[in-house]
């Protein structure tokens, strides 16, 4: 690391410009690295029964490839039919918002609406919606490569501890140790955090099938999809799902459908996800919220997704260095936290 601080940021800033600029690459190299963690565990369930290595990857690559196509099956009309209602949606939202403005100013309460407009317009919620899962759509475009990319990573990670294990090099062997430190920290969480996210996204989608709310399956994605945001992300995929549901069944089913969030993530968030977790995030819920915007401006909506465990491999790392230790204590949630093995 330059001792020059100056040279230091200015080189950091490079990075990030380059980053920004090669999305298109980036983006799904970080997300076949982000399956192949979370794959690593079946794989390793299936090593330790005998099973060959190529039979392993071959076995958890196939089920990937057939999960990929039920999601796209299922998912496919759902996005399509939401994509073409959610002008109507957003016009209707403005129209009840219209009208609670309206109550109000008939209580005494002179309000604004373009003032409210501006500064808070429900339509934009749903587009945010819209956005999130197009932006996750577009990624997947390029499926293939990022199939091609997780099977040959898959292949690789068996031979990658040999390899370093070959170097004569004291430092190669310091850096295989952190470098196994930090995989394994990172494949714990994504490992569990993908099985809570999934279980999660499914009673969702039940729920709000019960319910009566249209394109139920879509909002179980998006509440799989932010459920590896901690904290903020069950909140956040709850809002267009609720203003759906006053738009399309009443502010009653609007409190079912808010109550069954509620429910679902306290009973995954609170209860069971910690109990299987084994260990904390690491991260303060200020530097979760920070990092979702960060990485969303640098990389997309994948980068949103992403942020928590990129940020964490971004502690860990800043811990391995006695120069940037004091990074990792600002990312922690507490001193004592920040200061031990995350």
């Amino acid at each position: 690391m330059p001792s020059n601080p100056f040279i230091a940021a200015a080189a950091l800033l490079v990075i990030l410009s380059w980053l920004r600029y090669a999305q298109d690459l980036v983006v799904p190299f970080l997300l076949s690295l982000f399956i192949t963690v979370i794959l690593a565990a079946p794989m390793g369930w299936l090593r330790r029964r005998g099973l060959p290595p190529l039979a392993s990857v071959g076995t958890v690559f196939a089920g990937v490839v057939l999960l990929a196509f039920l999601m796209a099956s299922l998912l496919g009309g759902s996005f399509h039919g939401f994509t073409e209602k959610l002008p109507e949606y957003q016009q209707r939202l403005r129209e009840l918002t219209d009208g609670v403005l309206d109550w109000l100013g008939a209580m005494g309460l002179d309000v604004s609406h373009a003032a409210i407009r501006t500064a808070m317009d429900p339509g934009s919620v749903m587009a945010f919606a819209n956005h999130l899962i197009a932006g996750t759509g577009s990624v997947l475009s390029h499926f293939l490569l990022i199939l091609f990319t997780v099977f040959f990573m898959l292949l690789e990670s068996w031979n990658l501890p040999d390899k370093f294990a070959a170097m004569d090099s004291e430092g190669a062997r310091r850096v295989l140790v952190r470098l196994m430190e930090i995989v394994e920290s990172t494949k714990q969480y994504t490992s569990i955090k993908a099985l809570m996210s999934l279980v999660t996204g499914v009673l969702i989608w039940a729920g709000c099938a019960f319910i009566g709310l249209d394109f139920a399956i879509l909002w179980g994605f998006v509440a799989f999809l932010l459920n590896f945001i901690p904290t903020i992300g069950s909140i956040i995929a709850a809002v267009p799902a609720v203003l759906l549901a006053v738009v399309q069944l009443g502010v009653g089913p609007a409190l079912l459908v808010a109550g069954l969030y509620g429910v679902v993530n306290m009973l995954i968030g609170n209860i069971i996800e910690p109990r299987y977790m084994g260990q904390k995030v690491g991260l303060s819920t200020l530097v979760v919220f920070l990092s979702m915007v960060f990485w969303g401006w640098l990389l997309g909506p994948v980068g949103m997704l992403l942020s928590v465990p990129l940020t964490m491999v971004a502690k860990f790392a800043a811990q391995a260095n006695e120069e940037t230790a004091w990074l990792a204590i600002l990312l922690g949630p507490d001193v004592k936290a920040a200061g031990g093995r995350a």
